[in-house]
């Protein structure tokens, strides 16, 4: 038997998931400043490892980390500008419109007004004092030499997409759709002034990152983070790589992502998201794939590949189409596509999220990678006993948990549920559901997953008020924020005791 390419989760551990926008700031968004680091201060003294967060890239219309304007970008959003005002480049008065946004929540429509000119002001004020580096930032002429593959194309779509009313690049000028014929342009010099503040955005994203990460790893903190299996169509990805994608000679999708009609949907989901052109990137020896697992590898010391069975076949639908009716399963390069990376990425730690529909063949492709899979608790208790997300049926190589960034809270989906499913949960966790977040807690670190993960509300025992997204809701998600207050609490009462359950389960 051959075997695995990877097999790195060979230990027990636990964590907690949070995505940074849900940190308390005085900026109206968490960020990689000194809530963060509260926050692994919380989970050192928890006993916990494993931080999980979504993805960290810039985000557009509709606000969600999994349709970002870039696979290496980071978003500037999460720049602690504190930093920023001990250098002088900025004043503390400038931050009085973040400072008046909210505390509970993320009100995007007006961070998006008060954050960008402030940021501006920094950029403006470093280009003026001549300087080539903050400190412990490194040099910004090295930053930008070592992310040259992507930043120069990044941050020329990001100015051009202002300068053009913030439309997508296909309702750009035909000039400017692409990227070789839009730099021959006698570009405004608003333009290569935006330019140069983005690459400025990103130095200071990056050099941030890197200190939030040694400190983390000295508490014993690993970060684990998302990486979408697609692209957004409005992206510096697609923008400067159209050969990569499988597009018409306009720019426009030939065909489009998305799953099939199941159970849950009729139609299915159109995802719209633009599909590879999988010969191409055999033909590149997949060396674009290979840049992005690399610049997730600088992001996280974990990386979790969303929509996983979508590396064995994609479900390819007409773009002309409306629904996701009339796809059809498309093969691509799985296995030779993570032998390449496993030949340039030897020891990545990488998870696949293998939830919902999986067929032999993916199951196959998971067993060929050695990566492990994904089972969550509150898909546990559909009556069978054979259910494969119940504990007795997990394998070692699995990440448990109670519940995902795309679920309701513990507590509010059983308040929500039928009779015959919430009677499963006290009969299988003989509990009386009186506590049913920390049950399904409990239940998670007990189980014989190698790793196990809970969402921050669950041990917060949170309600539905706490959801962070709903798939498929126009409106209202990626907002909840939790308050310093609630993380205090929740030290002062269970952190000694959830180190004591960890120990007592052998994740310390």
């Amino acid at each position: 038997m051959t075997a695995p390419l990877y097999n790195w989760l060979d230990e027990r551990t636990s964590g907690v998931l949070l995505h940074l926008s849900c940190l308390p700031s005085e900026t109206g968004i968490g960020n990689l400043g000194a809530g963060a680091h509260r926050y692994i201060d919380f989970m050192a003294a928890a006993g916990l490892q494993i931080w999980q967060i979504c993805p960290l890239g810039p985000t557009g219309y509709g606000d969600s980390p999994y349709q970002c304007f870039s696979a290496f970008a980071g978003n500037p959003y999460f720049i602690d500008l504190d930093p920023l005002v001990k250098d002088g480049l900025l004043h503390e008065d400038e931050l009085g419109p973040l400072n008046a946004l909210p505390k509970d929540h993320v009100d995007y429509g007006a961070l998006y007004g008060a954050f960008w000119p402030i940021l501006r002001h920094a950029y403006d004020r470093f280009k003026r004092s001549g300087a080539d580096r903050l400190d412990g930032y490194g040099c910004i002429k090295a930053f930008r030499k070592a992310q040259s593959a992507w930043i120069e194309d990044f941050a020329l779509f990001l100015a051009l997409k202002s300068h053009f009313g913030g439309n997508s690049w296909l309702d750009w000028p035909a000039e400017y759709r692409d990227v070789d014929q839009a730099r021959r342009q006698k570009l405004p010099i608003e333009v290569t002034e935006a330019a140069e503040a983005h690459i400025f955005y990103q130095y200071i994203f990056y050099g941030q990152l890197a200190k939030l990460r040694s400190y983390a790893g000295s508490k014993g903190v690993r970060i684990l983070g998302d990486a979408p299996i697609f692209v957004a169509l409005d992206s510096s990805d697609v923008w400067a790589n159209r050969e990569l994608f499988q597009l018409r000679k306009d720019g426009k999708p030939k065909a489009v992502a998305g799953v099939p009609p199941d159970y849950f949907s009729a139609d299915g989901q159109l995802w719209g998201n633009p599909l590879y052109d999988w010969k191409v990137h055999q033909d590149t020896e997949f060396a674009w794939w290979i840049d992005r697992i690399k610049a997730n590898l600088r992001f996280y010391d974990i990386v979790r590949l969303d929509h996983f069975r979508g590396f064995e076949s994609y479900w390819s639908v007409p773009a002309k189409d409306t629904t996701a009716r009339n796809g059809k399963w498309t093969q691509c390069p799985g296995l030779e596509l993570f032998k390449a990376i496993k030949a340039a990425c030897p020891d990545a730690k990488m998870v696949a999220e293998d939830l919902g529909v999986i067929t032999d063949e993916v199951n196959a492709l998971r067993a060929a990678t050695g990566l492990p899979g994904m089972a969550v608790l509150q898909f546990a208790f559909d009556g069978e006993a054979d259910n494969a997300y119940l504990p007795h049926n997990y394998s070692r190589n699995t990440v448990a948990y109670s519940g995902t960034h795309d679920n309701d809270t513990t507590l509010g989906w059983y308040r929500k549920e039928g009779a015959k499913t919430t009677d499963q949960v006290r009969r299988y966790l003989k509990v009386s559901g009186d506590e049913v977040a920390w049950d399904m807690v409990r239940t998670a670190i007990k189980s014989s997953a190698h790793m196990a993960i809970v969402p921050l509300q669950d041990l917060m025992s949170l309600g539905s008020e706490a959801r962070f997204n709903t798939p498929g809701a126009a409106m209202g998600n990626w907002q909840w924020r939790h308050t310093p207050e609630q993380l205090d609490e929740l030290q002062g009462n269970s952190a000694a005791y959830l180190k004591d359950l960890l120990e007592l389960y052998g994740r310390a």
